[in-house]
């Protein structure tokens, strides 16, 4: 029977995205988990900046969140209806490190739950490329042995065709 994932786990990756090939998640998804403003979280980010070089959290540019937005049904457009700042994307060092600078107990917390979420996902992508590995070469292996299969198959209705075609030949030469 298939195990269902927690609702927390199903709530939090439903927040992870892929942007530039890594797993992020946005400032203002992190903001409502962590129970703070989006605006509190990005001025912590911003006095601590040295904390968080390129690879653990950038800025999205207008397209690569025009591209989320589509993508994400909850957010509404309009006037006021969401930030005019682009929103930063921390990916899975970025979040850890959020916890050094965001001190309130729920977002400890959240902290935690969203490494452990982070390192279940990676572990769990794995596996199935594993097993996907494994199909593949099952698949060329059995792919292989079809081919001599049929190869001989071929070779012997060949082979076949020229004897019935021999036979019906008539012989030429003497009888004795």
């Amino acid at each position: 029977m298939k195990q269902e994932l927690p609702s927390e786990i199903n709530l939090v990756s439903s927040k992870i995205f892929e942007v530039r090939g890594q797993k992020v998640m946005l400032d203002f998804d992190l903001a409502i988990l962590y129970g703070a403003e989006t605006k509190r979280l990005k001025e912590a980010v911003r006095r601590n900046i040295e904390r968080f070089p390129d690879d653990f959290m950038f800025i999205l540019t207008t397209d690569e969140y025009q591209v989320l937005r589509s993508q994400i049904a909850s957010l509404e457009s309009g006037k006021g209806k969401f930030s005019k700042y682009l929103p930063f994307a921390f990916t899975e060092q970025g979040v850890a490190m959020l916890s050094s600078v965001l001190n309130s107990q729920q977002a400890i917390q959240m902290n935690i739950k969203i490494i452990r979420i982070f390192v279940f996902m990676r572990n769990y992508a794995s596996t199935h490329n594993d097993l996907l590995l494994k199909l593949k070469n099952l698949e060329n292996e059995h792919d292989k042995i079809f081919k001599n299969i049929f190869d001989a198959i071929s070779y012997l209705m060949e082979k076949d065709k020229l004897e019935i075609a021999q036979e019906d030949r008539k012989l030429i030469g003497f009888n004795s």
